[in-house]
């Protein structure tokens, strides 16, 4: 072997660079892949790092380097494109390459596991069990238990969970069914069953047949697509049409969804349409069912993937088509660490693969519409509701002068109970969890503030407990003040806690059903909630966002919006933006089937130039005006932003780092691009720390990254810059 050989290797670290090492002692170098695993020594620990390249030329003497330890793959477990991908994405977003690379891998391979998958047993009737005669068994009631949970259910195949679930002491007389050849048992991956009963393509209308064959006829190509349909219009079915002739093909489809709480409904809608074994991908997972899905993807195997953002970066064997469904949501950025965004990336990965790309929401981004503007993307219009329902009407009620009776105004209780006494389901929106957002002394003013945070602690009613719902502080709710003594303690505003509350009280013959991050912690809790609201019987729905979207309620009638100016004066650019999204999308859950909707607004300022666009003339118009403000004052879609943050212990050390950031940018040349800051944050301690930020805008973003790689060596040569966390946000979704 060559001494004048190294492996140019990336290792999660914070260094924006990658690491040279020699080979292992006695090995071959012809015989390392490209983006396979290499276990290597690094500072006193053994780490797993991806090999990026081999050279012959190191900047580091030969005689500092050290040996790698093992070559743990024979193949490699990264694809060229992928690693293009991140390569791409670690330059663009100005993050540590290893660490990149390491969000393409399961954790299970990021620790050094083997590149393997699990299999389980599984169960499923033979050909003589479909024909068997229930009445042979009469003696063997458990037996027949068995026989009949397989006759009757959809699934194709059963594992262990499904026969604890019902049955206990299950395995003899299950061996007894395989002993006669009723049930067959096979060793398969952990994929999800595929149903044996599927659903049929519904008729489509014209728009939805265009977009299909729109996208079809061009498969084989690189093209970006909004699909930009009303609420209720049919996406989803589009999506099916266009994943039915990529299967035909022999290809694979990738489908992201912005929330785990959309995967369940999304996947068993796919497995209903199509008899091929998919694969899913999102954080609530264990890491072997991550670890199987993943190498069924690599491999071929599972035809559809399904996942929340980070299921961008799986590996597929012959890649078809990428869908982004509701690609406005702000939850396919990522907020720490690799601060990507998936729909963007979705684009540039489709761009390499040479396949279409299928951007879905009906409320697209104002993004993505400035880029059907300027041609680089297709638009694939739904105009119009696939059923004969038509678009609720929307309308304000002014709560101005009105009794409110926690939240809900008279108007909004009586038009619930017209509803309800038609046997109808009611959905109630407030994007805020908890009882009540503030707890107050009502003799002192006391108020019970996070101790880490510049927030108010939410009261939790339901274990009386405070929480902090930007960091991890909870405590239990005090009996008297802290200040003066008084029990006259006071839950102050609403959260769906405290309106769930109200709504036993008032409807107590009734169900209502709470949706939010707490009521849907355990695992399988979103699911069985959704299914109770489709049995169809009355019911009040009170949620959050989780919600606002995606789904599909046949029997909702009326939704109420209770607060609806949360969003018309925040400080955040996008605020207007997303509260318009947030309307439109829980608007659009009522009257979906042949019953008329209705949609009532709660509001304090009724006459809001933004509100009324949306409310009279729908998201087109309020899109057109939010985006002519947008280029009047230069702001994103129509200039670039870079947002770098930085945190300490210490109020007055964030603010020095970046005063010498800023005076490091102006060295490093900044013609053409305007500073803003630093400032303190809006929320300027958070978890204990404190937080200050800078902003870098231009009307182009060439200058941005050329004046970004500069500068990110000389912060990392400043001394502030050890005693702060700081990061880098390129494109910024929330500049909070």
């Amino acid at each position: 072997m060559s001494s004048a050989c190294y492996l140019q290797i990336a290792i999660a670290s914070p260094l924006r660079q990658h690491f040279d090492y020699l080979p292992p002692k006695g090995t071959n170098t012809t015989d390392f892949p490209i983006g396979s695993r290499i276990q290597v020594p690094f500072g006193r620990r053994t780490m797993t790092g991806i090999l990026l390249g081999i050279s012959d030329h190191s900047d580091v003497p030969t005689g500092k380097l050290r040996p790698a330890l093992k070559l743990l793959d024979s193949e490699p477990l990264l694809s060229p494109e992928i690693m293009s991908l991140l390569q791409w994405a670690s330059d663009y977003y100005h993050h540590p390459i290893g660490d990149a690379m390491q969000h393409a891998l399961p954790v299970l391979l990021r620790q050094g596991k083997a590149a393997s998958a699990r299999t389980e047993t599984v169960w499923r009737l033979s050909e003589a069990g479909r024909a068997a005669d229930l009445n042979e068994l009469k003696r063997a009631p458990k037996q027949a238990a068995l026989l009949q949970q397989l006759l009757g259910a959809p699934k194709a195949c059963f594992n262990k969970d499904d026969f604890n679930q019902q049955h206990s002491h299950w395995r003899a007389p299950l061996a007894a069914l395989v002993k006669r050849g009723w049930v067959d048992a096979v060793q398969q991956r952990g994929l999800l069953s595929q149903e044996t009963m599927t659903d049929s393509a519904p008729d489509l209308n014209d728009e939805q047949l265009a977009a299909i064959q729109t996208v079809s006829a061009d498969i084989d190509t690189f093209q970006s697509y909004l699909l930009d349909g009303v609420t209720g219009s049919g996406k989803t079915e589009v999506y099916l049409g266009i994943i039915q002739h990529v299967l035909s093909q022999g290809k694979q489809a990738l489908v992201l969804v912005p929330e785990i709480s959309l995967t369940p409904q999304t996947v068993s809608r796919f497995q209903r349409r199509f008899q091929v074994p998919i694969a899913v991908m999102h954080s609530g997972l264990g890491q072997s069912e991550r670890l199987d899905a993943w190498l069924a993807a690599r491999s071929g195997e599972a035809r559809i993937v399904i996942g929340t953002r980070s299921a961008l970066f799986t590996p597929m064997a012959k890649p078809g088509v990428i869908i982004i469904d509701e690609e406005h949501d702000n939850s396919f950025k990522q907020q720490k660490g690799f601060r990507y965004h998936a729909r963007d990336l979705a684009v540039l990965r489709a761009r390499k693969l040479n396949i279409p790309v299928i951007l879905g929401s009906a409320t697209p981004s104002l993004e993505s519409l400035v880029n059907v503007e300027q041609g680089r993307y297709q638009s694939l219009i739904l105009s119009r509701r696939t059923s004969k329902a038509t678009p609720p009407p929307i309308r304000t009620i002014d709560l101005r002068g009105q009794p409110i009776e926690s939240g809900l105004s008279r108007t909004l209780i009586e038009n619930i109970t017209d509803h309800l006494k038609r046997d109808e389901q009611v959905l109630l929106f407030l994007n805020r969890r908890g009882y009540a957002p503030t707890l107050c002394c009502h003799d002192c003013g006391w108020i019970a503030d996070c101790p880490r945070c510049d927030a108010k602690l939410t009261l939790h009613a339901a274990n009386q407990r405070l929480r902090c719902h930007h960091c991890t502080t909870e405590q239990s709710m005090p009996a008297n003040c802290p200040e003066c003594g008084s029990t006259e303690l006071r839950a102050l505003g609403q959260g769906t806690e405290r309106i769930e509350s109200t709504l036993e009280t008032l409807f107590p013959n009734t169900d209502i059903v709470r949706v939010d991050r707490d009521s849907t912690r355990r695992k399988d809790a979103m699911q069985t909630m959704l299914n109770k609201i489709h049995e169809g019987n009355k019911a009040i729905l009170v949620g959050t966002q989780m919600l606002a979207k995606g789904h599909d309620f046949p029997n909702v009638t009326l939704v109420g919006i209770l607060d609806a100016d949360q969003g018309l004066f925040g400080i955040d650019f996008r605020a207007s933006e997303s509260m318009a999204q947030q309307i439109i999308q829980v608007a659009g859950r009522a009257g979906r089937a042949d019953k008329p909707g209705q949609v009532l607004v709660q509001t304090y300022h009724p006459d809001h130039a933004l509100l009324q666009t949306l409310l009279q003339q729908g998201y087109p118009a309020f899109a057109k005006q939010a985006i002519q403000e947008r280029r009047d004052i230069e702001l994103p879609p129509y200039s670039s932003m870079v947002l770098l943050r930085a945190e300490a212990s210490q109020r007055a050390l964030p603010m020095a780092f970046l005063s010498k950031a800023y005076a490091a940018a102006i060295r490093c040349g900044s013609k053409g691009i305007e500073l803003l800051g630093p400032l303190p944050a809006p929320m300027e301690r958070r978890a204990g720390r404190y937080r200050a930020q800078l902003l870098l805008q231009a009307s182009e973003r060439k200058p941005l990254q050329l004046l970004l790689k500069k500068l990110l060596s000389e912060l990392d040569k400043l001394p502030e810059a050890r005693r702060v966390r700081w990061s880098i946000d390129v494109d910024p979704v929330d500049t909070l």
